[in-house]
């Protein structure tokens, strides 16, 4: 398996996983981080492994991080398009393979998969699921942005769910609205929200949503 250090959940009803639940953290944090989401979803999805990667890389405002507890999955030292698009084709190879292997190790294929991101988490999600060779069950992303829609495979038709805070001061909600016109145009199925006053953040209404989508998407 490509090796990234990563946390687990098993499945709330003891049996071997039908369904794998990938979670990508944002920019500084990692995997401990989005691996706390599970126990709120394990009921929408009781057959599915949660499992929360650290990101490839450690997070250049680490300073003092001893622990190497902060992570990357890029550079956001320079927030320009052309650079974000740099960033995540980096990171693009390292995450494909990961999710590869994780399929194989459990034997299960595209349409067992979903990915759930938060903030850079969601740029990496993204940018991956929609250029996998085959569809996932489904993306979940919160607070993150669309980078480089050139190449997201026209066969690739993976469900996507969006959700980000209107007060977002880290990765503003017009990200929101550019990702599900650029998607939508791209004849992706896009549903979500966003919620007044929420800054970069994940609140319950936005838990709430994103336990229906999987239970939609795993029923």
């Amino acid at each position: 398996m490509t090796k990234l250090n990563h946390y687990t959940q098993a499945p709330a009803s003891g049996v071997k996983a039908k369904q794998i639940i990938v979670l990508l953290h944002g920019y500084g944090s990692n995997g401990r981080d989005l691996i706390s989401l599970a126990p709120y979803w394990k009921d929408s999805a009781p057959h599915a492994l949660f499992v929360s990667p650290d990101a490839p890389f450690p997070c250049e405002m680490a300073g003092g991080d001893m622990n190497n507890s902060m992570r990357q999955w890029f550079s956001l030292a320079e927030y320009t398009p052309e650079k974000l698009l740099a960033g995540a084709k980096t990171a693009h190879p390292i995450l494909n393979d990961y999710l590869d292997d994780l399929l194989a190790e459990h034997n299960l294929t595209n349409a067992n998969m979903a990915l759930v991101g938060f903030s850079q988490g969601t740029m990496m999600s993204l940018y991956t699921g929609p250029r996998r060779l085959e569809a996932m069950a489904g993306i979940l992303g919160y607070s993150g942005a669309l980078i480089g829609e050139e190449g997201l495979r026209n066969e690739n038709k993976t469900p996507i769910r969006l959700i980000h805070g209107e007060s977002d001061s880290v990765v503003p909600v017009a990200a929101y609205h550019d990702a599900v016109k650029k998607l939508t145009d791209k004849g992706f199925d896009i549903s979500g929200h966003t919620s007044p006053h929420l800054e970069h953040s994940i609140d319950g209404q936005g838990i709430e949503s994103g336990a229906r989508f999987l239970g939609d998407i795993f029923k």
